[in-house]
């Protein structure tokens, strides 16, 4: 593994009631989050080809992570999303060469297909700052059921020098989703929208 990683986080979120009603099954969210060092933390590269590469290192470990925590098999994951924060010594295209070119593809094999773009979002923070990653259904953008997002936070990252990445999986969307549109059982996955 080329990563450096100093941390690993994995969070596990199920909603059993909301607005006074049952939710049955629970919906579950999980988020695994790793921090590595930053190679290129305090200086300028123009070449980020070595980020890119731990990114696909990334994608793999925390989608199989996060469908671990989940206790289901890869098909049965529904929504998935990325992010990434970078410490102050990085820059922002540090965390787009993480999240962006080579990421994608292991984290799809991780939750078997994945049709859909993966929603992400990049940063630059400090330890104990939080990170929002988005959720889209994996085969279908369409499912809005399935728009939503999960925080994560650590205490002590990403220090200076550090990326801290995230990846998330659900086995569901939304606790009563009710504003319409396509459903998750009506998704086709064909085009990654409907």
């Amino acid at each position: 593994m080329q990563a450096k990683i100093r941390k690993i986080a994995v969070f596990l979120d199920e909603t059993h009631i909301e607005m006074g009603q049952p939710i049955a099954p629970a919906t579950r969210r999980a988020a695994a989050v790793a921090v590595i060092e930053n190679p290129f933390a305090g200086r300028y590269e123009a070449d980020l080809t070595p980020l890119m590469e731990i990114g696909a290192e990334m994608g793999d470990l925390l989608g199989r992570r996060c469908v671990a925590a989940l206790g289901i098999t890869p098909a049965q994951a529904e929504s998935y999303g990325k992010a990434a924060m970078v410490g102050e010594g990085g820059e922002l295209e540090h965390a787009a060469a993480i999240l962006h070119p080579k990421l994608g593809a292991p984290l799809r094999a991780a939750v078997e297909r994945g049709a859909a773009l993966v929603p992400s979002s990049k940063k630059m923070g400090g330890p104990g700052q939080v990170l929002d990653v988005p959720l889209g259904h994996k085969d279908a953008a369409y499912v809005r059921s399935h728009f939503d997002g999960m925080e994560v936070r650590l205490n002590d990252a990403p220090r200076a020098g550090e990326i801290m990445v995230a990846v998330a999986v659900t086995d569901s969307g939304r606790p009563l989703p009710r504003v319409g549109g396509l459903t998750a059982d009506q998704a086709e996955g064909k085009d990654g929208l409907r």
